[in-house]
């Protein structure tokens, strides 16, 4: 009698046939882009970890920049330092002629995030920065992978151009955007980018559109007891602001987010201040939507003005697009991330990670080892912004996510400092570092996959022309400091 197999189990050999024959399908370039990446490893590592010390936030990241340009030029990559105005940006490059790929990496850490490679909060400087969002391994994974597609282009067996972008302050002044404005990436046929994260998996959701502006206040100092009538008092408008700000909140779609930081509210308090300035950012899942909350925020600051009967003045700083999503691209990575597999943990990381999970408030279950099936685009996905947004407007780009974190980790946060220095980042650099490398080198290959890719970056993008949200002149250098 003939045996009926359940039909979950016919399922998974069939998931397991069509997996096998996948890994013994993948060509040889694939094969030495992997073997590449574990040969450097070590030198990875330790070029990462040197990041993860310098822990240098906007415009500053001198010491970062000339690590990555460094090793590029170790290893025979033709590099450009200082472009776009920019000291710490920079590209790296190696081959001739068509295609040209290119591949970002970030590098900036932030504010007041110092931490130990230890589960519990214990900074390494009080006070001093750290990489709460992985950017030392964010570089150093894309300048592997860059590196790994320059050997076959130098032994002929890819043709083409590769090219790295060294990419400063994301996390603030969005220095992507002065080196679109300086015509970088205006020869490039398709770009890869990856950020790390809690989850492994093909990134197609576009994120919040934003943007970042200065409201000062000035008024008239005067003795605050003695003769408070003589002041015009800057903080009274700031305050105010921030009132209508706050009042406007309830007023909003769902999708919108309006943040701000007071820098300046008098020193003292026994004068009346003369000056006050706050920083504010309105984010919107659609840059038309985050357009028309940030005029009315802006109309607010005259308000404020009218009402304390001080002056004002409005400067904008900069502001980035919601990422314009390439599934055609993204279902080749998804292919790639298969082959790969998931990131596997020892007990001793699975342990750090529930450590961190426990010390966070958060479900102790460890790191997540899945790959799960691409996602579907959602009209308003919530999350972060990026300036990848911006790149994405002027040349397809695929995106990738690579945990480095465990699962429900607060990012931004001293908990991701910790991981991005201890062997959970590393293994998840040397995996994002494997998927772009492997994807790339299926976009050196395939000249129809890359006519694909650009064919959905036209419909999507349609008749809208790109300008970027820059003031005039050179990026703020000075403001990082």
């Amino acid at each position: 009698m003939r045996k009926i197999i359940p039909s979950c189990l016919l399922g998974l050999l069939l998931a397991t046939s069509l997996l096998a024959q996948q890994k013994s399908a993948i060509n040889a370039n694939k094969k030495a882009v992997i073997a590449t990446v574990d040969r450097m490893f070590d030198q990875l590592t330790d070029l990462s970890d040197k990041i993860w010390s310098y822990e240098e936030i906007a415009f500053q990241e001198t010491q970062s920049a000339k690590a990555l340009a460094d090793f590029a030029e170790a290893n025979g990559f033709t590099v450009k330092r200082g472009v776009a105005e920019i000291p710490t940006a920079f590209t790296a490059e190696f081959g001739s002629g068509e295609p040209v790929i290119g591949i970002l990496g970030e590098f900036d850490a932030l504010p007041g995030l110092s931490q130990k490679t230890v589960p519990t909060k214990d900074p390494v400087h009080p006070g001093a920065p750290g990489h709460g969002c992985g950017h030392n391994l964010f570089g150093t994974a894309s300048l592997g992978a860059a590196i790994a597609i320059k050997e076959l282009i130098a032994e002929g067996r890819l043709k083409g151009t590769v090219r790295f972008y060294g990419t400063p302050a994301e996390e603030k002044f969005f220095g992507k955007l002065w080196m679109i404005r300086a015509g970088l990436f205006d020869d490039v046929d398709v770009v890869m980018d990856w950020h790390p994260g809690a989850e492994t998996k093909v990134n197609v959701q576009s994120g919040l559109a934003l943007v970042d502006f200065i409201v000062e206040f000035y008024g008239q100092a005067a003795h605050a007891s003695a003769d408070p009538w003589n002041g015009r008092s800057a903080s009274d408008g700031l305050e105010l602001y921030t009132d209508g700000i706050n009042m406007y909140r309830e007023h909003i779609k769902p999708t919108v987010r309006i943040h701000y930081h007071i820098q300046d509210a008098g020193q003292v308090v026994n004068v009346v201040p003369d000056y006050a300035r706050i920083w504010v950012r309105v984010r919107d899942t659609k840059r038309e939507g985050m357009e028309v909350v940030w005029k009315q925020v802006e109309r607010m600051a005259e308000g404020a003005a009218i009402m304390a009967n001080v002056d004002y003045k409005i400067s904008l700083v900069s502001g980035v697009h919601e990422v314009l999503v390439n599934r055609t691209g993204g279902a080749r990575l998804q292919q790639n991330l298969e082959y790969l597999g998931p990131i596997s943990y020892t007990e001793e990381e699975q342990t750090f990670g529930k450590g961190i999970q426990e010390a966070t408030g958060k479900e102790q279950v460890g790191l997540e080892s899945v790959i799960n099936p691409m996602e579907e685009t959602l009209e308003h996905p919530m999350g972060g912004s990026t300036d990848v947004g911006d790149v994405s407007y002027v040349v397809p780009t695929i995106r990738l996510s690579a945990t480095t974190a465990p699962k429900d980790t607060p990012w931004h946060s001293w908990a991701v400092v910790a991981c991005g220095g201890m062997s959970i980042g590393h293994k998840g650099m040397a995996y994002a570092a494997k998927a772009l490398s492997m994807t790339m080198v299926d976009l050196f290959e395939d000249a129809k996959l890359r006519e694909d890719v650009k064919a959905e970056f036209k419909k999507r993008k349609g008749d809208y022309e790109y300008k970027g949200i820059i003031p005039p002149g050179p990026p703020p250098i000075d403001s990082g400091k």
